[in-house]
């Protein structure tokens, strides 16, 4: 199977470590497009023979392809890959409802998501969905196992409208709590601060779904506490108290708080158990595996409006 992928150059988080797991299973022809490819896709797809591939894994950022339907629509075999779907159900995003909008347009793809409830929600629209977790590159994030000097701490991003609740609760905790909130540059400057970090506040307030840098922080060796999404602990398989520690409410975190600084040999058990987890689970080859398996399902035959007869004799792409 030859397997078109496209993506951007300067992709966060990177994902070459899923394209070089992917490769293992499948001919992959990796594309990494600048902005102004990204954003012009017509323009760069006319030096490709695009029947000359079996797939396409579409991995670019939604505010640059959602302009893009008409071309995409007449794609055989076309996998879209999103990392953003659940702010289609943010009634705070600016991309509230886009996403259904943009499906609606694209009978013939297949999509995957990274919320188990937005893969439902989805699902019931009518769409071919799947979820597959977010995921982290073991081979820049480990457990430097070293002394943390930092009890309580959180690394990201609470400006955009769609993290409302993660700033609003990360703000309250701080106002009672040692917590320490953090920017670091990707890499190993990123992988520093998480292994200097003991307890990594997750504030995913109203996000239905698990941010990658959940999983980091645990392949790090951080004790995640993490804000209870509700169906998503039971489809990634995370287990309240035994890899992780969840929460509802700000007293039910500084109840947490409490109880592992009065039993540090508790703590440090479920840090291990996640970072265990995470590394059989959540690892940017067990992802690629998972994608390998939405690649290699049949699609089904492609039905183009009649105004694209034209395009009818193009789709002869290999069905597997």
């Amino acid at each position: 199977m030859r397997v078109l992928v496209l993506t951007a150059t300067s992709r966060l988080p990177d994902f070459s470590a899923v394209y070089v797991a992917l490769s293992r299973h499948v001919e992959v022809d990796v594309r990494r497009l600048d902005k102004d490819q990204q954003r012009n896709l017509k323009a760069y797809m006319r030096n490709v023979v695009l029947a000359s591939y079996d797939r396409v894994l579409l991995d670019i950022p939604f505010k640059y392809v959602c302009k893009q339907v008409s071309l995409l629509a007449s794609w055989p075999g076309l996998l879209i890959y999103e990392e953003d779907a659940c702010q289609n159900y943010l009634a705070t995003s600016k991309w509230y409802g886009f996403f259904s909008r943009f499906y609606k347009q694209l009978p013939g793809a297949r999509i995957v998501v990274t919320g188990a409830s937005v893969a439902r929600r989805l699902g019931s629209e009518g769409f071919d969905v799947t979820f597959i977790p977010k995921g982290y590159d073991p081979h820049t994030l480990y457990d430097e196992h070293q002394e943390r000097d930092i009890e309580l701490g959180f690394i990201g991003r609470t400006a955009s409208k769609a993290y409302q609740g993660r700033k609003a609760l990360l703000d309250s905790l701080s106002a009672c709590e040692p917590l320490q909130l953090l920017r670091v540059e990707p890499g190993a400057a990123y992988r520093n601060m998480l292994n200097r970090i003991q307890y990594f506040v997750s504030a995913d307030v109203g996000l239905g779904e698990y941010m990658a840098k959940n999983f980091e922080a645990m392949a790090c060796g951080c004790l995640l506490i993490a804000w209870r999404q509700g169906e998503e602990e039971q489809a990634i398989g995370l287990e309240d108290g035994k890899h992780l520690l969840l929460y509802s409410s700000l007293d039910e975190l500084r109840g947490h708080l409490a109880a592992l600084r009065a039993d540090p040999q508790k703590a440090a058990y479920i840090a291990g158990a996640g970072r265990d987890f995470v590394a059989r689970n959540c690892s940017h080859e067990a992802l690629a595996m998972r994608l390998v398996t939405e690649l290699e399902r049949n699609w089904p035959p492609m039905v183009l409006p009649r105004r694209w007869d034209w395009l009818r004799s193009l789709c002869t792409l290999r069905r597997v």
